[in-house]
């Protein structure tokens, strides 16, 4: 229990530092929410995602489950895009995965954990989609952040293809999405050089994927 009241001891500091600066930072932040940012990322516990790039509370709105997926039979995280793009209006979508994630290490290595096994079939779909490519890197630890890279493309493939975001482009709704990956040892997040915002982009993307061995965007570890 003394972990717990700490917990909120630091909270009550928090917020007495933030009003300390700001004397009406939470009553405007009570009164609306206007991210430009929707945050799909992994629910690892070392990664901070407002905290980490800078933001205050209000900033970012935020979509974590285990190994960043965006699976369409999801309904937790179509209705948090639903919400976070029709109502909220966010510009930007960054899809955040991040290198020796546990989930892609799991699948990675076909490890049995229970019902999470199932979850993470999406990323073995993934793995065997790119077999010949990963079995041309040198070992284990560069197939593993590769197949992280990977994830995260594919990710950005799910995110494009949902009718909300494609409903959105289609009504001529400025919406960007990203690809970033996170190495938790260095505590820096690194572009991928991947954005799309219209449907043609999206096509394209998927044309080089299926087209191209090699993945694009890859980011050097």
């Amino acid at each position: 229990m003394q972990r717990i009241e700490r917990l909120l001891e630091s909270n009550r500091q928090w917020a007495e530092e933030l009003k300390a600066e700001d004397p009406e930072f939470f009553e405007r932040l009570s009164e609306s929410q206007n991210p430009e940012f929707l945050w799909i990322g992994c629910s690892d516990s070392r990664i901070s995602p407002t905290s980490s790039v800078g933001m205050l509370p209000g900033e970012m709105f935020v979509h974590r489950n285990v190994a960043n997926l965006v699976n369409h039979s999801d309904m937790n995280c179509l209705a948090v895009m639903q919400f976070a793009i029709e109502v909220l209006k966010v510009e930007h979508i960054i899809v955040c995965g991040h290198y020796n994630c546990g989930g892609v290490k799991a699948a990675f290595d076909d490890a049995r954990y229970g019902l999470v096994d199932n979850w993470l079939r999406y990323i073995q779909d993934t793995m065997h989609k790119y077999e010949s490519d990963l079995a041309k890197l040198p070992d284990y630890d560069s197939r593993l952040d590769k197949l992280c890279e990977l994830n995260v493309i594919e990710q950005i493939l799910s995110v494009g293809e949902t009718t909300i975001v494609q409903d959105a482009w289609d009504r001529g709704q400025t919406l960007f999405i990203h690809g970033w990956i996170y190495r938790i040892d260095e505590g820096i997040y690194r572009d991928m050089k991947i954005t799309v915002n219209s449907l043609d982009e999206l096509d394209a993307m998927r044309s080089r994927q299926k087209s191209d061995a090699r993945p694009t965007g890859t980011v050097t570890a």
